[in-house]
């Protein structure tokens, strides 16, 4: 089994309140977050959508290329987007949409087979399982040749 942590020190209340985020590898060190960050476009820290968003894309990426490789085609290049929407609920927020947008090089393969990997690597990406609370999870794939 592998295990990885983040871990998050908060001060203040609500809107006023600051917070920064830290990794186990270092990538993010006390990086800042907050209201502003998440709901204000500012673009001078990060905000937990966004992380999201990263981690999605990573993982989708990983899972494509060991799949595409395991069918036979090995990749040459894969570039993931993924989109993760915030949207109102009630009096609070929930995330209610994460769109992936798929472009990659893969030799030798055709358009059929190459879709049908990239769904399957959709479906069984660690993270899609994890998120399979998000009501909808799209997948946009285009092969590059």
């Amino acid at each position: 089994m592998i295990e990885k942590f983040a871990t998050v020190h908060w001060e203040g209340a609500g809107k006023a309140g600051k917070g920064a985020i830290s990794t186990q590898t270092a990538a993010l060190k006390a990086q800042p977050y907050g209201f502003a960050t998440r709901f204000e476009n500012d673009t001078q820290g990060t905000n937990p959508e966004e992380l999201l968003a990263a981690a999605h894309a990573a993982c989708f990426s990983m899972a494509f290329a060991f799949a595409a490789e395991k069918a036979g085609f090995p990749t040459a290049s894969v570039d993931t987007k993924a989109l993760v929407r915030l949207a109102p609920e009630g009096g609070g927020f929930k995330i209610d949409r994460i769109a992936l947008t798929l472009d990659a090089s893969v030799p030798n393969i055709d358009e059929a087979k190459f879709q049908e990997i990239a769904q399957g690597a959709k479906q069984n990406c660690p993270l899609s399982k994890a998120l399979a609370s998000v009501p909808e999870i799209t997948l946009t794939a285009t092969l590059r040749k």
